[in-house]
C-alpha cells in the first residue's frame, strides 16, 4: 500500500509468530476512517467511519505480550457485517487506543455528536412502525 492511496495517520500489520508481521491483513487509522484490508490476490476492504466507534476493549494474551503486541476490539455502531472489529495483534497497542481515542472525539466534534446520541432507533423517523418503513418515500 503506497500512502498516496489514501492519507492515513497510523498503519500497521497483523503480527504472527514472534511479533512478525507476516500477514496479508494491514490496518489503517485515516483522520475520519478506520480500514481493514484483507488479501494477497483478492482483497477485501472493511472500513467504519471513527464516529460510531462506540467502545474499545484492549486483550493483551501472554504470547503477544512477549512480543510487545496486543489485540484492540472495536464496538461499531449501525455496522451490519461487522459490529465488533478485532485489530488483531498489533505493536504497541496502547499508543493505538489513544491516538484512536483522539481520532474519535475529534470526529464527534467535527459533526457535534457524543455517544448518548448514538443510542436508539433504526428507524428514520420516530413516529414510523416497522410496517410502515418499506412504504416510506425515503
Amino acid at each position: 500500500m503506497k500512502k498516496e492511496d489514501f492519507d492515513y495517520i497510523w498503519s500497521d500489520k497483523k503480527r504472527t509468530l514472534f511479533g512478525l508481521p507476516i500477514s496479508f491483513t494491514k490496518y489503517f487509522l485515516t483522520k475520519d476512517k478506520f480500514i481493514t484490508r484483507r488479501g494477497f490476490l483478492s482483497v477485501s476492504e472493511d472500513e467504519c467511519e471513527l464516529y460510531r466507534i462506540t467502545d474499545k476493549r484492549l486483550k493483551l494474551p501472554f504470547m503477544q505480550r512477549l512480543f510487545k503486541c496486543g489485540t484492540v476490539y472495536l464496538h461499531v455502531k449501525n455496522d451490519a457485517d461487522t459490529p465488533v472489529k478485532e485489530v488483531h495483534a498489533i505493536k504497541n497497542p496502547r499508543q493505538f487506543m489513544k491516538l484512536l481515542e483522539d481520532s474519535v472525539n475529534a470526529e464527534r466534534d467535527k459533526y457535534n455528536i457524543r455517544g448518548r446520541d448514538m443510542v436508539g432507533g433504526a428507524h428514520p423517523h420516530p413516529d414510523m412502525d416497522d410496517d410502515s418503513i418499506d412504504d416510506h418515500p425515503f
